[in-house]
């Protein structure tokens, strides 16, 4: 799906095309966002940013993520690009993910954000317990021929995530982007019975941690926080950790 295989991890309001492209030699994929694209998602968005949280926010969303796919194209940079984003309907996640496709970048579905303000509107982690629902989106989005990844997290009281992995799989997904909080051991039992690229995420910032994840299955890590600063040392020890991993058999 890409390469090398280390990707940015979405921060809210702060990962944009100029985010992506500052990190472009490090890693393989950046996913840019998350994004409200609809005007539930958006509300909620907005009372995030009433309490400090940052967020996008732009007029029109669609037209947004238009430009900054372009503008990551338009670079001729070896990473490839994906959109986070937010809906509580199907339609804006098929319009989004026409645009994805156009750019061949990835559509990633966010299942992961556990802030009330999104919960209560649909979005987010939410959309695990509602697991009909995130397979049409899903299959919304894979349709328009977009790459489909889905962001969710481990540790989800009532969440079987193996479970998840298939009903998405079965649906089009293409990804399962999981943060495995303090279950590392979830990114092996979804590699082992998935055919889904697996990008495994959660305190990935050294040799050990990058190799943890590939012992266990994972086909791909990625790194949220430490992407803010691209020349810094902890993208570099995990690039470095990353490229020896594919080139080395891992301890």
């Amino acid at each position: 799906m890409f390469k090398p295989p280390l990707a940015l991890a979405s921060l809210s309001g702060e990962a944009d095309a100029e985010w992506a492209l500052a990190a472009a030699d490090h890693a393989g994929a950046a996913f840019l966002g998350g994004l409200a694209l609809d005007e539930p998602s958006r509300n909620a968005a907005r009372k995030l940013v009433a309490r400090d949280r940052n967020e996008f926010l732009p007029a029109d969303p669609l037209a947004f993520l238009d430009d900054q796919l372009a503008t990551v194209a338009d670079a001729e940079a070896t990473i490839r690009p994906g959109i986070n984003v937010r809906a509580t309907t199907k339609e804006p996640i098929r319009e989004a993910a026409a645009i994805c496709a156009d750019h061949d970048a990835i559509l990633e579905l966010n299942a992961h954000c556990r802030q009330a303000e999104l919960c209560a509107v649909g979005c987010g982690e939410s959309l695990l317990a509602d697991p009909d629902r995130l397979a049409e989106y899903v299959a919304v989005a894979a349709a328009e021929g977009a790459a489909v990844s889905v962001k969710l997290r481990a540790e989800v009281d009532g969440v079987d995530l193996v479970a998840v992995a298939e009903s998405i799989a079965a649906a089009g997904a293409d990804a399962i982007h999981i943060d495995a909080m303090d279950a590392e051991s979830v990114v092996g039992e979804v590699a082992a019975t998935s055919d889904l690229v697996v990008i495994a995420n959660n305190e990935v910032r050294d040799r050990d941690s990058v190799h943890e994840y590939f012992e266990y299955g994972a086909d791909a890590v990625s790194i949220g926080r430490p992407s803010r600063e691209p020349d810094g040392p902890i993208i570099a020890r995990v690039a470095n950790a990353v490229a020896e991993s594919t080139t080395e058999p891992m301890p």
